[in-house]
């Protein structure tokens, strides 16, 4: 099923948090960004996973001229000694500090540290050692931090400190070397300093496309997704194009899209999140990166290495992103890539992006219908924005509590008189309402299994909504319950249990209401706004004005039924006549509503359909 991804967020060693959210597509939903699995994706530091290495793998290369600076207190010591070692210079965002013996710079943590503000720095356990390194507590620029470093017993002769620092995404340095502090007595350390240590890349040549991506050899030589459906990249703008061309053992993958930021896609097993081969293209300044990530489970995806991408090539045009690359159907021993003869779920997702990082996708992706091998026969084909799972749960819930309430409600409190003829042993205007209602509360019990089936369980970001959901559920059954024990017409219960009936379901209403509001807005329902406001605004308004014109007639007629007092025939006949009119007025007042109220329904399941 889709994944919700509205509620992945990512991190960096910055500590910056995409502004998401994934509440609460969730990949439920998914989201693809750039994953850093040396010192990022922790903005509260946590970054044990790179105690040994300590190289951000953000796709750049780090700066080689260190502008930072670690000074220590004491060029000697002792075990059992402390020193302070102050990391300062220009503000940066993320660091991480450990302490190395000096003729093995590769070799694990040495010693353990005491912080002095931790506020801004904290302890990491590095190689089964508490306390062995230092980093970041949030995402505040700092221009200095302080900590004292404890000899241990066993220390060796010569001791460096090394830094990484992240002044932002794209510019960092790894393994800041520190003056060589030494025991008393021992041989001088002649190793020759060490520099920064470059991170490993290797950069794909990338060109420039010279015009924009053809479609005329979709479903004839190429496998073509496209959105909306049968678009065309070289004429509309809004085209989400995505095709896949095969070329003998290889394949050349063509994206398009309007974006500032990044357009991705990703092939997958399944509608879920996990274990999926990614692939990123990222606008940086007026170049664009294109990167191969994967994902693991529901955790950020994973940066990999470019080297199976051949002929990278982009191009940046009246806000379109376009960038094309070339792979081998099959990558054996390649870790991460899928064998391109398979079949797949194919997802398609863009969103902002800024210095080169990636935030949350701007809608819920866009997902096939079915798995689809991209390498078999061409095919144009289309995807959707939203689960069918999910259409079906927001269309009922718009059926029940936008029409089949409403119009039980308005029948219940104004039409008793217009239908009380018996209509199979009760009032005929008792009988639509009964059924009205039965109708509300089993669309609504199955909308609310549909969520729970699609989800596997709660959805824990997907804000108030699933919790007002639950109330109006649990409502709609104490309605039931109460009306199955509804006491007779002359019963001194009765009056208490019209007050209660009535408060219970007008909770119930606009709660539900409520509900509906915030489902809009989920990525797994993801409406087009402001229009769906709009309309549901429209739609509370259109009811209680209906509501409103049946409460002022009902006045209206009570008040000429009271001033009927010149002879009793005059009265009869008087009251006849206006209690004919009034039953008129009531339904063409009904039929207006009824009308108005398909109308508004049929915009948001028209809307549902097309996501």
């Amino acid at each position: 099923m889709r994944r919700d991804i509205e509620s992945c967020l990512h991190f960096d060693l910055t500590g910056n948090q995409c502004q998401m959210a994934v509440p609460g597509y969730t990949l439920g939903a998914f989201m693809l960004v750039l994953h850093v699995k040396s010192v990022a994706n922790y903005p509260n530091g946590k970054v044990t996973k790179s105690c040994h290495g300590m190289i951000p793998e953000h796709g750049h290369t780090p700066q080689s001229d260190p502008a930072h600076n670690i000074s220590v207190s004491q060029m000697t010591f002792k075990p059992g000694d402390q020193i302070k070692v102050t990391l300062s210079g220009p503000p940066f965002k993320g660091f991480l500090l450990e302490a190395r013996n000096a003729e093995d710079l590769s070799g694990p943590p040495v010693g353990s540290f005491t912080l002095i503000d931790s506020q801004v720095s904290q302890l990491l356990t590095c190689e089964d050692t508490q306390g062995s390194a230092v980093s970041h507590t949030n995402s505040h620029e700092k221009t200095e931090i302080k900590v004292y470093w404890n000899a241990p017993s066993s220390a060796p002769n010569h001791i460096k400190f090394l830094v990484t620092v992240v002044e932002k995404y794209r510019i960092y340095w790894v393994k800041i070397p520190s003056p060589v502090i030494s025991q008393p007595n021992v041989l001088p350390f002649t190793t020759p300093e060490a520099t920064v240590e470059p991170m490993p890349t290797t950069l794909p040549p990338v060109s420039h496309l010279t015009k924009s991506f053809n479609t005329s050899d979709c479903g004839n030589k190429k496998f073509c997704i496209r959105s909306p459906e049968n678009c065309d990249p070289e004429k509309e703008l809004a085209c989400v194009f995505l095709s896949f061309t095969r070329d003998d053992q290889s394949v050349m993958v063509e994206m398009s899209g309007p974006s500032k930021g990044y357009l991705s896609f990703a092939l997958s097993h399944d509608q879920w999140m996990g274990d999926d081969d990614a692939y990123v293209c990222i606008r940086e300044d007026q170049t664009v990166r294109i990167q191969p990530a994967h994902l693991v489970g529901r955790s950020h995806p994973v940066m990999d290495p470019r080297d199976p991408l051949e002929d990278t090539a982009w191009r940046l045009m009246d806000g379109v992103m376009q960038c094309s690359f070339r792979r081998n159907a099959t990558l054996p021993g390649v870790k991460n890539r899928f064998d391109l003869n398979a079949s797949y779920y194919i997802f398609l997702a863009d969103g902002a992006a800024d210095d080169g990082r990636i935030h949350k996708h701007s809608q819920q992706p866009l997902i096939t219908y079915e798995k689809y091998n991209v390498t078999g026969y061409p095919q144009n084909v289309g995807g959707s924005h939203s689960l069918f799972l999910l259409k079906v749960h927001g269309a009922l819930m718009f059926v029940a509590w936008m029409t089949t309430v409403s119009i039980g409600v308005l029948i219940a409190r104004f039409f008793k008189p217009v239908w009380s003829k018996a209509l199979f042993g009760n009032a005929a205007w008792f009988q639509v309402h009964r059924m009205l209602m039965l109708t509300t509360s089993a669309l609504t019990f199955i909308a609310f299994l549909l969520p729970f089936i699609y989800r596997r369980g709660w959805n824990w970001h997907a804000g108030y909504h699933p919790y007002l959901g639950c109330i109006v559920m649990v409502l709609a059954v104490l309605q039931l319950l109460l009306a199955a024990s509804r006491p007779p017409l002359h019963d001194p219960r009765r009056q208490m249990f019209n007050w209660t009936h009535w408060s219970m379901g007008t909770a119930a209403r606009i709660i539900a209401v409520a509900a509906m509001f915030l489902g809009m807005d989920l990525p797994g329902l993801n409406l087009p706004g402001p229009q769906k406001t709009y309309a549901m605004i429209g739609f509370v308004a259109w009811h209680v004005g209906a509501e409103i014109v049946l409460e002022i007639h009902a006045y209206r007629l009570s008040r000429k039924d009271e001033i009927l007092d010149d002879d009793r025939i005059q009265i009869l006949q008087s009251f006849t006549v206006a209690e004919e009119e009034g039953h008129a007025f009531k339904k063409a007042v009904l039929a207006i509503y009824v009308c108005g109220n398909l109308t508004f329904l049929i915009v948001f399941l028209s809307a549902i359909n097309h996501l």
